[in-house]
């Protein structure tokens, strides 16, 4: 048996994983180690991948069933030094100032991120949405609507074919006859989840063969049923509030990594964006 932490192996195996398998490893990363520790049915029906598809995949990880598999899981918890950041008292005590102890907390969330998504995932959905040839769209919830604008309105400066999709249903079906193969919508759901945004992914990846990314939470949306990139991100911070800090975190590094990748091209796109934007309020001031 390989020495290391699952999630070692599990990102280690990233570039040779297959879809389902994929699906099932954001799974066990977001909710690491206790995803795992569950029946392996209770999994099975958490991700929509079956029973053996599981057994397989724990036996290309190095262990002999999943029973090995979870005796691992619980020989690391055991020997963990620290408490899971999902394990807070009702009544919290605050650390110092409440502005120090909260961005502690967002911080905390940041670092469980970069641990849950490996750099191979990272890498091909930010090849998905800077591909010149595929359009991309994007589309979140009632509240995280605001983590994925994050997104199209930076992507716009960057390339053509990014358009955000509107809250209402009613005007979804223009731009699913406007997908082609291969083009990508990235929904951002997290809980509570919208039983639209499910049906819309489903729509633009069964009938539009579409690529569906999706970024949610460790519970999963339902819309990752459709997804071909799954990106789950720790959303408890133990307060009242969820915290989409990760979300936006994880957006920020997608498009930096876009624009860095060819910079030079996409700088002169950028400074024709910054001088019609420019000339546009200078307009406004005059009238």
């Amino acid at each position: 048996m390989s020495h290391g932490t699952i999630r070692d192996l599990i990102t280690k195996t990233s570039q040779a994983l297959t879809g389902t398998e994929r699906k099932l490893s954001t799974t066990l990363l977001s909710d690491y180690p206790f995803a795992g520790l569950e029946p392996i049915q209770v999994l099975a029906d958490r991700t929509g991948v079956s029973s053996p598809s599981i057994s397989r995949f724990v036996s290309k990880l190095g262990f002999q069933g999943y029973q090995d598999f979870q005796r691992k899981l619980i020989q690391e918890l055991k020997a963990s030094q620290r408490s899971p950041i999902e394990l807070m008292v009702e009544e919290r005590e605050v650390d110092g100032s409440f502005l120090g102890d909260f961005t502690r907390r967002a911080s905390a969330l940041m670092d469980e991120m970069s641990n849950t998504i490996t750099d191979a995932q990272f890498e091909r959905v930010c090849s998905l949405v800077s591909d010149p040839n595929r359009r991309v769209f994007v589309l979140g919830g009632r509240v995280s609507d605001l983590v994925a604008q994050h997104l199209s309105r930076h992507l716009k400066r960057l390339r053509d074919d990014v358009f955000h999709m509107e809250s209402d249903p009613e005007t979804w079906p223009d731009n699913l006859l406007r997908m082609r193969g291969k083009d990508v919508l990235f929904v951002v759901d997290f809980r509570r989840y919208q039983k639209s945004i499910d049906d819309l992914a489903n729509l633009a990846a069964n009938e539009r063969k579409a690529n569906v990314v999706v970024l949610t939470d460790k519970w999963m949306s339902p819309s990752v049923a459709h997804a071909s990139e799954t990106l789950a991100v720790p959303v408890e911070s133990g307060t009242v509030w969820d915290s989409y800090a990760a979300g936006f975190t994880l957006m920020e590094a997608i498009m930096t990594r876009v624009a860095e990748t060819d910079w030079k091209k996409h700088s002169r796109r950028v400074s024709s964006w910054e001088a019609l934007a420019h000339g546009r309020q200078e307009l406004g001031n005059d009238s």
